[in-house]
């Protein structure tokens, strides 16, 4: 449907040429997301999770099925999409600051408009001080904050993220967790898909998790998450619904993880 930020109807994806074998990586996927939507997938390695943000963001082609943004398919890479890694992908040339102009740059923003987004969002992000920093001199955790601005600076209409957060200490994750879902929170006019392997982010973080089956991966449940927001992540994570809810999926994950 049109009103939905994406849509995968019948989508299946074999990997593979003429002198390869053939895998099926993902099974025959449907799947609705609403425009403002905070949705996470979880699942066991190779299932078809960073395949499935692959194909939303026009870098792959399903085999069969249609991916739609907007009720429009998906046919190339848009720009209006923010794609954040494991790792933070900083240029090592460039300041903190610059670093999150980056993407501006390439929408012909003005320089000092872009300069002044960039320094607004690292002040956000508890980063002013390090604006002229380059990414050698900054921590893991104060690298992926300065990914967190880069994309947020091209305000995008869907964030496509794998693993952002994986890469970070337990203490430096609850974090930037939390920095992150509140600065969503404040406008959740974008849309997240967000993939982990850690079940406590996923629900704690998300409107709704998808549990994926082991390869080929199919959704084998669509979990609604009733917590409120805005969400206080060092809280939530002690309260009795949160436990409720993250002990519900794991029983659901951990059969595909087996």
């Amino acid at each position: 449907m049109a009103n939905n930020a994406v849509s995968l109807e019948g989508v299946s994806l074999v990997f593979g040429g003429q002198d390869t074998e053939h895998v099926l990586a993902v099974d025959t996927i449907d799947l609705e997301i609403p425009q403002g939507e905070f949705v996470a997938i979880v699942g066991p390695s190779g299932c078809g999770k960073t395949t499935i943000l692959n194909m939303l963001s026009g870098l792959i082609k399903p085999t069969e099925g249609s991916v739609k943004r907007h009720g429009k398919e998906v046919t190339e890479p848009s720009q209006d999409i923010g794609y954040m890694l494991a790792r933070s992908a900083l240029s090592p040339w460039r300041t903190a600051r610059k670093n999150v102009e980056l993407g501006l740059q390439f929408h012909g923003v003005g320089r000092t408009e872009r300069r002044a987004r960039a320094l607004e969002l690292l002040e956000l992000l508890h980063l002013q001080d390090f604006a002229n920093a380059f990414p050698s001199q900054l921590s893991q955790g104060m690298q992926q904050r300065v990914a967190i601005a880069r994309t947020l600076a091209i305000d995008p209409d869907l964030w496509l993220m794998d693993e952002p957060f994986g890469a970070l200490d337990a203490q430096t994750r609850l974090v930037v967790q939390g920095e992150f879902i509140s600065l969503w929170e404040k406008s959740k006019e974008s849309t997240v898909i967000f993939v982990t392997h850690d079940l406590e982010e996923a629900v704690l973080l998300a409107d709704r998790v998808l549990v994926m089956t082991a390869r080929p991966g199919r959704i084998k449940s669509d979990n609604v998450i009733d917590l409120p927001r805005p969400r206080v992540i060092d809280e939530l994570r002690f309260d009795d619904s949160f436990k409720a809810a993250e002990h519900k999926i794991w029983k659901e994950l951990r059969d595909e993880i087996i």
